[in-house]
């Protein structure tokens, strides 16, 4: 999705876009877009020098959704980041939000046969165009950090990446999926029920009047399937992990979801390694959340405990949503760690 957007924030930060023209999501397998307008944070004065942070969506976040302002009175993230430098309670830095959105609602940036090269596109393509055209970031002043699915995005780039960011960061991250993700299948297979089977709820879906939480899960397990376990041979280019007819578990298939989940990437020493060279890991989730990702948390902080991984680890008041505000504390120790 393409735009230009130009707006002066707290302190003379200003909030921008910046168009990137991808050759790796070129004939994407869902005919997304490769040429997208990524928001970015430019702190005032020169750029150059300072670090790189790129903050990552969650589910059905989009480049759109990142500059606008939901509220009259409230802030949007980049809102409060700018607040945050303005005052000195965040270091400056240049922020990035690549915007890896499918027309399935996400990425949860990984390269999957379903949806395209999206964890390539993120490393490879967005972040070196930022600090090429900026003159930031680079070896030892990376940062990633998000929330939700994109909290997740943020430990599997790191894991899948050792060495490329320095600093991690993630609020109510997806992990824990054996908990996680099966709260929501009875929701979607309701939903995929009322509108006549996954394909049919999939082409009705632009035209829906009406996108409530069994529709949220009807098409979150769609888009999670193509990137954990797409197959280009079947409908809808998924292998689905519960059987849209009777509701059966099909094991061989989460097992799939399951190598992507933090929890079980952890135990691989490759993937350990990712987050044990790291200055600074942050991780974070409500007590409350809607999605039980405080237990996968809960887990993921005993695992990281015996590897001997170091973790600055929270557990806040609230549930999943209005998590806004814990980037004015994760950004501080993260950038402050990297300094």
């Amino acid at each position: 999705m393409l735009f230009e957007y130009r707006r002066e924030l707290s302190g003379g930060a200003v909030l921008t876009t910046l168009d990137i023209d991808s050759e790796l999501l070129r004939g994407n397998p869902l005919g997304d877009p490769s040429k997208r307008s990524q928001p970015l944070l430019l702190p005032p004065g020169s750029p150059a020098g300072l670090p790189l942070v790129a903050v990552l969506v969650g589910y059905t976040g989009f480049n759109h959704k990142v500059l606008n302002t939901g509220s009259m009175w409230g802030e949007n993230v980049p809102e409060r980041i700018a607040r945050g430098m303005a005052s000195g309670a965040i270091p400056p830095a240049v922020f990035v939000w690549p915007a890896a959105e499918t027309r399935l609602g996400g990425s949860q940036y990984v390269d999957s046969v379903g949806t395209g090269k999206y964890q390539s596109y993120v490393l490879e393509e967005v972040i070196p165009a930022i600090e090429a055209a900026f003159a930031c970031g680079g070896s030892g002043q990376r940062v990633v950090v998000g929330k939700s699915s994109g909290g997740f995005g943020a430990l599997s780039l790191a894991m899948r990446r050792p060495g490329y960011f320095s600093a991690v960061g993630s609020h109510a991250g997806d992990m824990g999926f054996d908990m996680s993700h099966f709260r929501g299948f009875a929701d979607a297979l309701n939903c995929w029920a009322k509108y006549g089977g996954p394909e049919e709820f999939v082409r009705q879906l632009p035209t829906l009047e009406r996108f409530g939480s069994m529709e949220h899960a009807g098409i979150e397990g769609i888009a999670m399937a193509a990137c954990y376990s797409p197959n280009p041979s079947a409908p809808l280019g998924v292998n689905l992990p519960v059987d849209p007819a009777t509701g059966e578990i099909r094991h061989d298939i989460f097992d799939r979801w399951l190598q992507f989940d933090p929890l079980r990437m952890v135990d691989q020493a490759e993937y350990a390694r990712g987050l044990r060279e790291l200055k600074m890991l942050y991780l974070d989730a409500g007590e409350t959340d809607e999605f039980a990702l405080q237990w996968g948390l809960k887990r993921l902080q005993v695992k990281l405990a015996q590897l001997k991984i170091p973790a600055h680890i929270e557990f806040c008041k609230g549930g999943h949503f209005a998590l806004d505000k814990r980037y004015e504390i994760s950004l501080p120790l993260l950038l402050g760690a990297i300094s």
